[in-house]
């Protein structure tokens, strides 16, 4: 990965934000009760305690951050995106009842359908401060049109940095699978239509908005072949790969009876161990399973209201941080965690996993937003561009309003953060951009987004409905 060019002093255009509380995240932990981070184009220019410098060039805009503490921008690390159409159903399901409950509705989306989802996910998440959002999206069916490039256009639009891990089903209710068998693609159509995304949208380069990722969606939807296959094409393209991984004892029976192991060990003899992958969930995840992950450098995505919405159970996310796992949040699709809200599961995760075998001593404040923001730039392969507050790194970072009622008795900002109330966004800022201002995105209207996706919402449930 190419290294950023310098700012040029004398023509860059910059933004201060200064009088603030500054949690960088770096590797110290370093924070100022009372600082400064000045922008200088795309990227972080310097960092420190009180002020910014003094005679700064080209400075278009300055903002007093008093009452309000900056943090890198949130990683969401696991979203599907399209869910946004199906929210509120099912909700009193597991796992796999809740797939076979809403996969024949899913399989009628459509590339209008899913821009709108787009939008609709991705704008709820940035207006409470994600920057850079993973969509793993695998539900293609036929004759839907350009889905890919929908979704890409319409996150274009929003502002914020992408992963679309291009997701896979080739294993359906004939063979044992759980979806639908108009639902799934054929195994070698799935592989071309993979490279033809790496090929087309990828790119790897410093600051880039778009990256792809290889996806097969889950065991109980894929077949063998496809995870070999799908791991060779994203090593020989320089990719990463995603897929769900141990998220309910359902799962851990069907890996046993189906291929005479658990997932972790069926995953590593098919070359989905290493440190260009990450899974979603992993809940149920025993001593082995863990070390395994910490040899291999292979992260996780926590997605703990999804969990808990499906009743799938608790991550040892305490144990994967000792172990040495990398591991960053997921909202995980709005269909299992209707508010869509990646800012909400910094307190969720501290909660959830305090009710596990580690108790209060699971996960602080801290910790937790190390997993919203550095842990979720590890995931992505991102650490070099995003997650911390450092000079060089992407503008990408969020001022949060810590100066009003919700939290006007939490004195450390961190916790006011992370244990009080859901923080408004004053400033929310992607390759040095405003994405929210004051609460609201900047760059589509949101009640126009919301009326769209409400009439391609109504416009999927009768096609389903005449089936």
């Amino acid at each position: 990965m190419a290294a950023p060019a310098s700012p040029d002093s004398a023509v860059t255009r910059r933004i201060v934000i200064e009088n603030c509380a500054v949690a960088t995240v770096d590797a110290d932990g370093t924070e100022y009760a009372s600082g400064h981070v000045v922008v200088a184009g795309n990227l972080i220019e310097s960092v420190g305690a009180g002020p910014a410098p003094e005679g700064l060039a080209n400075v278009v805009r300055r903002v007093d951050g008093t009452g309000h503490l900056v943090t890198p921008g949130l990683v969401n690390t696991h979203h599907h995106f399209y869910q946004w159409m199906t929210r509120g159903l099912a909700t009193d399901h597991n796992l796999f009842n809740w797939l076979v409950a809403l996969y024949p509705t899913w399989a009628r989306i459509d590339a209008a359908m899913l821009a709108a989802a787009t939008q609709g996910s991705l704008g709820m998440m940035v207006k409470g401060g994600v920057t850079t959002a993973s969509d793993h999206h695998y539900v293609f069916p036929r004759g839907a049109g350009d889905l890919v490039g929908a979704e890409l256009a319409a996150a274009r639009e929003i502002g914020a940095r992408i992963t679309l891990a291009r997701g896979s089903m080739d294993r359906g209710a004939k063979d044992g699978g759980l979806p639908p068998d108009f639902a799934v693609e054929t195994t070698e159509g799935a592989l071309l239509a993979t490279e033809e995304a790496v090929d087309t949208y990828h790119d790897a380069s410093f600051g880039s908005m778009v990256h792809i990722a290889v996806a097969p969606c889950s065991p109980f939807s894929i077949s063998t072949e496809l995870l070999r296959e799908g791991a060779a094409l994203a090593r020989r393209k320089g990719v990463r790969l995603h897929t769900h991984g141990s998220e309910t004892v359902e799962e851990e029976k069907f890996c046993h009876e189906l291929f005479g192991m658990g997932p972790t060990d069926y995953f590593e003899s098919t070359g989905w161990l290493g440190e260009d992958v990450w899974m979603a969930h992993c809940v149920h995840m025993n001593d082995s399973d863990i070390a395994a992950f910490a040899r291999t450098r292979t992260g996780v995505a926590h997605c703990p209201s999804s969990n808990a919405r499906l009743g799938a159970g608790i991550a040892r996310v305490p144990d994967m941080l000792a172990a040495g796992v990398p591991v960053g949040l997921g909202v995980d699709g709005t269909a299992s965690n209707e508010s869509g809200e990646l800012h909400t599961e910094l307190r969720t995760a501290l909660l959830i996993n305090r009710l596990g075998a580690h108790k209060e001593a699971a996960l602080d404040a801290r910790k937790a937003l190390r997993l919203g923001t550095y842990g979720g730039a590890q995931v992505l392969g991102r650490t070099a561009e995003i997650g911390s507050l450092e000079a060089g790194k992407l503008a990408d970072l969020v001022l949060w309003k810590l100066d009003g009622l919700a939290h006007s008795t939490i004195a450390d900002p961190v916790t006011a953060l992370v244990f009080g109330a859901a923080a408004p966004v004053t400033l929310s800022l992607v390759d040095g951009a405003p994405v929210v201002e004051d609460g609201r995105l900047t760059n589509v209207d949101e009640e126009s987004v919301a009326r769209t996706a409400r009439a391609e919402a109504r416009r999927l449930a009768r096609i389903a409905a005449e089936g």
